[in-house]
């Protein structure tokens, strides 16, 4: 039993974490190595076993990875093209094409590493392997709390619906991206309001320097076209990102409630590093996400990553650093 004390370890510290507050990525890692410990328990008591059953097992285990970063990587390079084709050339809309290339950079690096008489040259690849593999570890860490924390209900009972901005077409329109968030927003203040209770919608967005007229207005707009009454929207129309959308729409409903509680919307993809950004800024409520057009999603998706990389930089880097020494020392 000793074999599953990490994983009962690490379990119990996510459901601890969980239940303080889900806003937070310890919360993720917690639960991926909760995972992993658990895996590789099973892994053992597995090997233990004589049976053929057993063995198939292993067998399939120790293919599966190498066979499925393959496929992973071939799926990427094919989206980040259709990313292309759909979206345009943009930077943010090659990343799933350049992890993708990554990827096979990697293993072609390992293989060579194993065929050439270098002793340089495995040390690089068996650095190379390292950073990557932590890198791997978190991204799934975040992918796999992300779609948990999407799957968990929000408060239900809400003094406000905050939706988030995201650029205009033309500067004027609102584009699919946002007008799901703002159906989302809506489907969540027409369910509280059938109880009785109508929460006030905050649209949040300011105005970009491409564009006529702050987000939140056009998003204002929008909403009452559709019938979604004028006296229960406030517009926020100072903010330029997701963490001065939380900080201002925050302020306002600190203001007028310091006792308030909301759900603040966005797309799925953005949902868990909204949360993290909800918590930070001191905002008192969940995030709930939107549908996004599936091409759109992996891409999208690394850009969080990073994103919540970057806010974690100095534990990171501290963390490759020494994955580097190792290797190098190793």
């Amino acid at each position: 039993m000793l074999l599953y004390a990490p994983a009962v370890l690490f379990l119990l510290l996510f459901g601890a974490g969980v239940l303080r507050d889900r806003r937070r990525f310890s919360n993720a890692v917690y639960l991926g190595l909760g995972v992993t410990f658990l895996a590789f328990a099973l892994l053992a008591t597995l090997g233990r076993s004589d049976s053929v059953l057993a063995e198939t097992v292993l067998v399939a285990v120790v293919l599966a990875p190498a066979l499925g970063t393959l496929v992973l990587a071939g799926l990427l390079i094919a989206n980040g093209f259709k990313m292309i084709r759909k979206e345009g050339r943009r930077p943010a809309n090659l990343l799933s094409l350049l992890c993708g290339l990554g990827i096979l950079v990697v293993v072609g690096l390992l293989l060579a590493a194993t065929q050439a008489d270098s002793a340089a040259l495995v040390v690089v690849a068996r650095t190379v392997f390292l950073v990557a593999s932590y890198l791997s570890f978190l991204y799934c860490c975040f992918i796999g709390y992300a779609y948990l924390y999407g799957h968990l209900t929000p408060r239900q009972e809400v003094d406000y619906v905050v939706v988030l901005g995201s650029g205009l077409i033309g500067g004027t329109r609102v584009p699919p991206l946002l007008a799901s968030r703002l159906e989302r927003g809506r489907r969540l203040y027409e369910a509280q309001a059938a109880l009785g209770r109508p929460p006030m919608l905050i649209t949040s967005g300011g105005q970009g320097p491409d564009e006529q007229l702050p987000e939140s207005h056009a998003m204002a707009a929008y909403l009452e076209e559709r019938g979604f009454p004028a006296d229960r929207i406030i517009r926020e129309d100072r903010s330029r990102t997701t963490a001065e959308n939380l900080r201002f729409s925050g302020a306002i409903m600190a203001a007028a409630d310091p006792g308030y509680h909301c759900v603040v919307v966005t797309n799925n993809f953005h949902a868990f590093r909204a949360a993290l950004l909800a918590r930070q800024e001191g905002v008192n409520g969940q995030v709930a996400g939107s549908p996004t057009a599936a091409y759109f999603w992996p891409s999208a998706t690394i850009r969080e990553f990073v994103a919540v990389l970057a806010a974690h930089k100095w534990v990171n880097l501290a963390v490759c650093a020494l994955l580097i020494t190792v290797s190098v020392l190793a």
